[in-house]
């Protein structure tokens, strides 16, 4: 973490229930057991991906008196529990849809790529005692991370039921993007 300032007591806090929701999702999105299914190989990643960014929302919950967003936050823990709900019922369908060793080979490759940026850049986002500025700075590569998975994934040969919820991701990421993007300046202040 980059941490240019003293941090609060109540900042600290904060920041370390972060650490362990960051680390958490790291080793589940790396630690997942994949096969040879793209569309099984997706699901088993987001839903920590997914689960991290509940965690957070409820982090910043119990910070912020910011209505838009607390907004933002509940937000999110409505839209990616849904998510985790629809893939972890598609799940045994998915898994099914088996994919050529080079089209999972490149599908792998890329999604290690976007997994190492956003990881680094969840992980190097600029603190200080603006709670809300800092979890904005971590939810947009967060969100960008997944928006990159889904466009990835749509590439390739996946479960039909797979796809409905892909678009659904990138959908409301790119929004919330938007959103915390438009909001950051003001909770900057």
């Amino acid at each position: 973490m980059n941490m240019p300032c003293q941090l609060s007591n109540v900042t600290r806090k904060y920041l370390a229930r972060y650490d362990c929701i960051l680390n958490e999702m790291i080793k589940g999105m790396t630690e997942a057991r994949l096969t040879e299914s793209i569309s099984h190989n997706f699901i088993v990643q987001m839903i920590p991906h997914h689960r991290a960014a509940i965690a957070m929302s409820e982090n910043i919950l119990q910070y912020t008196t910011d209505i838009p967003l607390q907004e933002i936050a509940l937000s999110i823990i409505s839209e990616q529990t849904k998510s985790i709900e629809n893939m972890q019922d598609i799940l045994c369908t998915c898994e099914n849809q088996i994919n050529c060793p080079q089209p999972l080979c490149t599908y792998g490759h890329r999604v290690d790529q976007i997994l190492e940026t956003m990881f680094t850049q969840m992980r190097e986002a600029c603190y200080d005692n603006q709670i809300n500025a800092n979890f904005i700075r971590e939810m947009i590569p967060h969100h960008r991370g997944a928006v990159r998975m889904s466009r990835n994934a749509l590439l390739y040969e996946i479960c039909p039921c797979l796809r409905p919820i892909l678009e659904a991701i990138i959908s409301s990421q790119e929004k919330g993007i938007a959103q915390m993007e438009a909001l950051l300046c003001h909770v900057s202040r």
